[in-house]
C-alpha cells in the first residue's frame, strides 16, 4: 500500500508542477478574413483552440479544436507563429501554447457550445486587436507582424 500511495503522490506532483500544452489556431479564410470565437469564461473574442489530449499530436488537435470550436475544417497549417510559455499567460492555469496559423473552410457552426457563444469572421483592420481574451492579442499581433516567436 505505501508504494502504491508514493506512486500516487509521484504521479500527482508530476502532473500538478509541470504546465499543460496547448494549441492556439490562427483561422485565415481565402477571402483574408481571420475567424474568431467569443469566449463564454471571459465573454472577450480570442483564437480557437485548445489542450492536447493523451496520445494526441499537435496538427490533430489543431484539426480537432478547429472543428469543436468554429465548425471548420483546416486545408493547410501554413506555418508556427509561435510558442507561448509565460506562467501567467492563461489565468486559470499554467499552459504552453504553440500557435499555429491555418488556412480554412468550411461554414462557420460551433460544436462546443459549453465553451463558445459565438463565432465570426473578421477582416484584420476590424478586429479590436488590444482586447483580445488571454495573450491572443500578442499572439495575433505576432501573427499580423509576421513574427515567429518564442515567449
Amino acid at each position: 500500500m505505501g508504494q502504491l500511495w508514493h506512486f500516487l503522490q509521484s504521479a500527482i506532483g508530476l502532473v500538478l508542477h509541470h504546465p499543460v500544452t496547448g494549441t492556439s489556431i490562427i483561422p485565415v479564410l481565402s477571402d483574408g478574413r481571420i475567424v474568431l470565437i467569443r469566449r463564454r469564461d471571459t465573454g472577450q473574442w480570442g483564437v480557437p483552440g485548445g489542450m492536447v489530449n493523451w496520445r494526441e499530436d499537435i496538427e490533430t488537435t489543431v484539426k480537432r479544436e478547429l472543428m469543436e470550436e468554429t465548425g471548420l475544417e483546416v486545408k493547410t497549417i501554413k506555418r508556427l507563429v509561435g510558442v507561448y510559455s509565460a506562467p501567467d499567460r492563461d489565468p486559470r492555469f499554467h499552459s504552453i501554447c504553440i500557435v499555429v496559423e491555418a488556412e480554412v473552410d468550411g461554414d462557420l457552426d460551433i460544436q462546443d457550445t459549453l465553451e463558445i457563444r459565438d463565432v465570426e469572421a473578421f477582416y484584420p483592420s476590424e478586429i479590436d486587436i488590444d482586447n483580445l481574451s488571454h495573450d491572443h492579442s500578442q499572439q495575433l499581433k505576432n501573427y499580423l507582424d509576421g513574427l515567429t516567436t518564442i515567449a
